[in-house]
């Protein structure tokens, strides 16, 4: 658990200054400056991050959510970023790990329909007021233009929830808080098994993106060892749909396909595309039962196009704050 604390010294509430260049490998040299807020909290024992932010670029001001895991076996984070003007997607991770006061974390992606090589620094991570580059290259690491600086300010040691939107969506406030969650789970799925192992767990819940998000930190105590993972979800305007992902504290690497779906009539349905054990598969989740003070959530597959269903977890939530 050395590496739980790797991410330590940037828990709690940040007065953020940001300065960016306008035009990004386009030979611009023109900076803008701007503030921002941020707040993160540590999940998964340390081992995994979330960070809720408001970027208050000029006509443009939006939330991005980030969102970061350790994977043991590569001996490295992996870190993502939603950006809260496009729910639909998470951005292709960079990866890296701390060397002193400095992060470095290396990925691809593309600008233009061009491919790409991005950069994350973060320097001065035990002063005052730690800070973060962003950089690309267009020839595979050979140059780089840095596009993004942004300084650190603590505001509170703790994290704080950030300013709810007007037009945040409702369809998750019963989730926020704290629960304890008894799941009961299919030993083996689409093998016609009907043996089901029972264990306990707990779920803390907290808006994101303005209330255009949120995210549970779940312990789930599994008969063989205890496991960790993230849900993210994310509200999509467009389409009046959620999105939903699990980052799953045994693969940290990567970040699972999402659900999608919404709220009738006091049920929420979600389905997306997946693979199990190779083969092409649908999952479904639906959140039923909802009180104040309780809610249900299913679980199933289907390896049929969802003609038909197998149900493979059931957990029901009990409020504890």
């Amino acid at each position: 658990m050395t590496h739980a604390r790797d991410w330590a010294w940037l828990r709690g509430t940040w007065k953020v200054w940001h300065r960016r260049l306008k035009h990004r490998l386009a030979g611009d040299h023109t900076w803008e400056e701007f503030p921002g807020r941020s707040a993160m909290w540590l999940t998964m024992d340390g081992l995994g991050t979330i960070d809720d932010n408001i970027v208050e670029l000029p006509g443009d001001a939006y939330r991005g959510l980030g969102i970061r895991a350790f994977d043991a076996a590569a001996g490295s984070w992996s870190i993502w970023w939603l950006d809260g003007r496009d729910p639909t997607r998470i951005d292709p991770p960079v990866r890296g790990t701390f060397q002193g006061d400095t992060g470095t974390f290396i990925g691809h992606d593309t600008l233009r329909g061009k491919p790409i090589v991005m950069r994350f620094r973060w320097r001065d991570i035990n002063g005052p007021r730690p800070w973060w580059e962003q950089a690309f290259s267009p020839d595979n690491g050979a140059s780089w233009e840095v596009n993004w600086r942004n300084w650190f300010t603590r505001t509170a040691a703790e994290p704080a929830f950030l300013p709810l939107r007007d037009d945040a969506p409702h369809d998750f406030d019963f989730l926020v808080g704290r629960w304890q969650v008894r799941h009961r789970r299919l030993r083996q799925r689409f093998a016609g098994s009907q043996a089901w192992d029972a264990f306990d767990g707990t779920l803390v819940n907290w808006p994101v993106l303005g209330g255009h998000g949120n995210v549970g930190d779940n312990l789930m105590r599994f008969p063989d060892s205890p496991v960790r993972g993230i849900g993210i979800r994310a509200f999509d305007p467009s389409t009046k749909q959620w999105l939903s992902w699990w980052l799953d504290g045994r693969f940290p690497g990567a970040i699972g396909a999402p659900v999608r779906g919404g709220f009738a009539d006091g049920i929420g349905t979600f389905v997306g595309d997946d693979t199990h054990e190779g083969r092409p598969v649908k999952t479904r989740v639906i959140w039923s039962r909802i009180t104040p003070h309780s809610a249900r959530w299913e679980q199933a597959g289907s390896t049929d196009g969802g003609a038909t269903w197998e149900s493979n977890w059931i957990s029901d939530f009990t409020r504890q704050s």
